[in-house]
């Protein structure tokens, strides 16, 4: 901690940014901190939490790389505790792991530009001698967020946990609520896989005593609890803990894909959480003993008494959640509905997200100047494109005579590995002083790999027909944009845009010059 590894520092209380502050992990990590730090809790929406003692609330999207430089604004450290399992637009259009690259490489460009001393990150044990291209999605996934949030320059501290005990979150519920909906269980192969789980306030416990650290910095830590155990014992032993009668016969067969889709149909939790969790029981999760720290890597807690802690706030949050339904019903019979508040009105917003391979030395900038470029060729006779030589893009249908959508570069958003275009007008688009749609490029620090990402983007279509029409069109053409980078990659050629954007537009006035000049 601050006082105990960083002598050389003032006596005055740091503070800590808290991604997910809402979250799982996030709200009971906050009232830790607050013993030592003031926090700067960040939330996506953050409804009606009030600022406190030691604790200010600020609003953050991550996908938005502003959003990210405000809400890191004047912290010294940063925990970042994010996971893009489930949607965040009405409609989206995208792979989890992209999501999640997205959302670390803005926080970590962010810490960098904060000037952030060091990002603590919760990430998942990964099993030795397992090629990256054989770990399940989710595991990978978060290999490459640990890359992406270390390639800015700031020091980040990696802790890595198995299954973590307690109330919410995702692993134990899942696994709470197959003992209790079944009696008897048919447990396949995976369920003997060996695991580590850790009591929630172990895992508390070691991301408090990270924070400042200087000997954790640009370190990786495995995190577990005092024993290993299978999935099939933690089973067991939480029939015990509940007090309940359960059946459990071992059998040969039900592989991990059946056996997400069993999972999720018991538990009725949402398949984009369910099934990389589930994947990832392919593989041994324990802490290996090269990756332990003294006084972070050992967990205390039994997974008895983890597991006895769990359930009893787990009941009482429900019991809560009742009696608050109960008062509201109450309320809205005595004809008291308004002091329940208004319903939020939800947009009708989209996320779409693509990953795509670059040609060797190129990078977003060029990628995007290419892509716009590329629709008018790519889709001849349907779409063309236009550029006004210096920032702005427009898309027409062939044969109209007005845009279906106006890009406007961002010069002073965008990089080299970044490029920003916000969408701006257009016949398909809703434009809304305060939602700001876009299309970004990201590349993927130390690869060829970027990311093409539509952000909160309003369609003007009715929501039913833009959905199974310019959205399944949007998914064909960003495939066979894919193809094609990989045929050009291929072939050796590799095109200059016409229209390239330096921010200048000179390269697209001499091009207008000299189509003049041939003209004449």
């Amino acid at each position: 901690m601050e006082t105990l590894h960083d002598n050389n520092e003032t006596a005055r209380r740091k503070r800590v940014a808290l991604t997910g502050a809402s979250g799982y992990i996030g709200h009971n990590l906050l009232r830790q901190l607050t013993d030592q730090y003031d926090v700067i809790a960040l939330s996506r929406r953050r409804d009606s939490k009030e600022d406190e003692e030691h604790v200010e609330w600020r609003s953050c999207e991550l996908f938005s790389m502003t959003d990210a430089e405000k809400g890191l604004a004047g912290a010294d450290y940063a925990i970042y505790l994010v996971h893009s399992m489930l949607p965040t637009a009405k409609l989206t259009q995208a792979d989890f792991a992209d999501m999640d690259v997205i959302l670390a490489d803005n926080f970590a460009r962010a810490a960098r530009k904060n000037g952030i001393r060091q990002i603590v990150y919760m990430s998942g044990i990964v099993p030795e001698n397992v090629p990256r291209e054989q770990l399940s999605r989710h595991l990978r996934s978060r290999l490459e967020v640990e890359q992406v949030l270390g390639s800015y320059g700031v020091p980040v501290t990696t802790l890595r946990a198995g299954l973590i005990v307690g109330p919410q979150g995702s692993s134990f519920p899942i696994l709470a609520k197959l003992v209790r909906r079944l009696p008897v269980m048919l447990l396949p192969e995976w369920t003997r896989t060996p695991t580590h789980p850790v009591a929630l306030s172990d895992v508390l416990t070691s991301l408090c005593n990270s924070i400042g650290n200087r000997e954790l910095y640009n370190k990786t830590i495995d995190v577990g609890g005092p024993e290993s155990m299978s999935y099939k014992q933690m089973m067991i032993k939480t029939a015990q803990v509940m007090g309940r009668n359960r059946s459990f016969f071992d059998i040969p067969l039900l592989t991990i894909a059946l056996s997400r889709l069993w999972v999720t149909l018991i538990t009725q939790m949402p398949k984009e959480m369910v099934y990389p969790l589930v994947e990832s029981l392919a593989h041994p999760m324990v802490a290996h003993e090269e990756r332990k720290v003294k006084g972070i890597s050992d967990g205390k807690v039994s997974f008895e008494q983890a597991a006895e802690a769990a359930l009893k706030a787990e009941a009482e949050q429900e019991e809560q959640k009742q009696e608050k339904k109960r008062k509201q019903k109450q309320e809205s019979s005595a004809g008291k509905a308004a002091s329940i508040g208004p319903k939020e009105k939800r947009l009708s917003d989209v996320r779409s997200i693509q990953r795509v391979v670059l040609p060797e030395g190129k990078d977003a900038r060029w990628a995007g100047s290419y892509y716009i470029e590329w629709l008018g060729r790519g889709l001849k006779g349907i779409v063309c494109t236009e550029y006004d030589g210096s920032s702005i893009y427009r898309v027409y249908l062939r044969f109209s005579g007005k845009p279906i959508l106006e890009l406007t570069y961002f010069a002073e958003r965008s990089t080299d590995e970044s490029a920003v275009y916000g969408i701006t007008g257009g016949a398909f688009a809703k434009t809304l002083d305060d939602h700001a749609g876009r299309l970004e490029f990201l590349q993927i620090p130390g690869t060829q790999e970027c990311v093409i990402a539509i952000h909160d983007y309003l369609p003007s279509l009715p929501w039913f027909v833009y959905k199974y029409t310019q959205a399944k069109v949007h998914l064909w053409v960003m495939y066979a944009f894919r193809r094609h980078l990989r045929r050009m990659a291929d072939s050796g050629r590799i095109p200059e845009p016409q229209n390239k954007q330096t921010g200048t537009g000179q390269l697209a006035r001499a091009a207008r010059m000299k189509q003049k000049q041939k003209q004449s």
